[in-house]
């Protein structure tokens, strides 16, 4: 039997971050602590892309484009949908949520679903640094290792 698993050495990786603007009051830190973990596991800045979307709804058309790009390792998609007195809630973290899925699918590159989908605001804040830690700092460390394992794994033939 051959296991396959990936690990944290990100050195000489290139990583894309796509994060969304809206409710970037948690999303800034979210992409601060996913900044913060690929340094300090040697991902150097140059080799980090960041590209920021109007909101969550449209970060799958990013991730799709920067994993279809070719010059990443992984992507990594960051933002924040709050509950509120309406359904669109379940809309935009559902599609959210199946767009990021297909892309990675679609394209082969791991991206990584770092996309709060909190009841409230205090959910958000304490999962962006607070009580709850930083699901940046957890959304890089997944990138990471999927990026090894992704690449320790067999390739596709034909």
């Amino acid at each position: 039997m051959t296991t396959f698993e990936g690990d944290y050495d990100a050195r000489g990786r290139r990583f894309a971050v796509a994060a969304s603007r809206f409710n970037e009051v948690i999303v800034g830190p979210l992409v601060d602590a996913a900044l913060a973990c690929l340094a300090k596991h040697g991902v150097d800045a140059e080799d980090v892309d960041i590209a920021w979307t109007p909101g969550s709804f449209e970060l799958p058309i990013a991730a799709r484009r920067l994993a279809a790009s070719g010059g990443y390792d992984a992507v990594i998609c960051l933002g924040a949908v709050v509950r509120g007195e309406t359904p669109h809630f379940e809309y935009v973290a559902g599609e959210a949520a199946r767009g990021i899925s297909d892309a990675s699918r679609d394209t082969g590159v791991p991206i990584i679903f770092g996309v709060l989908t909190t009841e409230t605001m205090a959910q958000a804040r304490d999962r962006a640094g607070g009580k709850h830690g930083n699901k940046g700092w957890d959304a890089a460390m997944a990138a990471m290792e999927m990026a090894s394992l992704s690449e320790r794994m067999p390739k596709r033939e034909g």
